[in-house]
């Protein structure tokens, strides 16, 4: 797949972007953007963790319904969730019905609290501590993003260290990714002039 296409619009964007307008407004609007702070890094930890497996976009059209089942991802409220919440969710169409998943981010929720007991802002900080180098030049195409680095693969091992689950080296690359912690936005993009 080439580096960018270029929209209806006739703003070029990565290619992985295509023609999907809710892609193409992640894209845009959050997509390399840095996030930081606890819930919203719970969240994205969490939704990343879902779509192992997955396309994103299958995420995305179900955030909405994610949010909602898992009290906005405030990790005080999902670490309280039990076996009755796990039935509850296994039920519900807005979201990826997996077990494993949706025990994983209960256990994940509990990990977050577990690590920002004493400091607030420990999961960012540990997350954001993982960041690579800027890199020198700009991925000329899709094909020169990797799957896993180094850092995503620190990342992951410390995270697994501290409780959590559903988050390896790929998916934690996804996250560097979507959380601004790489910016891969290919030459070409409009988002990699900024």
């Amino acid at each position: 797949m080439s580096g960018v296409i270029t929209g209806a619009d006739g703003v070029s964007r990565c290619a992985w972007a295509g023609s999907d307008p809710e892609y193409m407004r992640y894209h845009d609007e959050e997509w390399g953007f840095p996030l930081h702070g606890r819930q919203a890094l719970f969240e994205k930890i969490s939704l990343e963790g879902f779509q192992a497996g997955l396309s994103w976009i299958t995420i995305l059209r179900r955030r909405d319904g994610f949010r909602e089942v898992f009290a906005g991802f405030d990790p005080e409220q999902v670490a309280e969730f039990g076996q009755d919440d796990v039935e509850r969710l296994m039920l519900d169409s807005r979201i990826i019905r997996n077990r494993a998943k949706i025990e994983a981010t209960i256990g994940n929720a509990r990990a977050v609290l577990e690590l920002t007991k004493d400091e607030p802002e420990a999961l960012d900080q540990l997350v954001w501590s993982f960041a690579p180098p800027r890199r020198e030049s700009r991925p000329g195409s899709l094909a020169e993003l990797p799957a896993v680095t180094p850092e995503s693969t620190a990342l992951s091992k410390e995270l697994r260290s501290r409780g959590f689950r559903f988050v390896g080296p790929t998916t934690m690359y996804a996250l560097m990714q979507s959380a601004g912690l790489v910016d891969d936005h290919v030459v070409g993009c409009f988002r990699a002039e900024s």
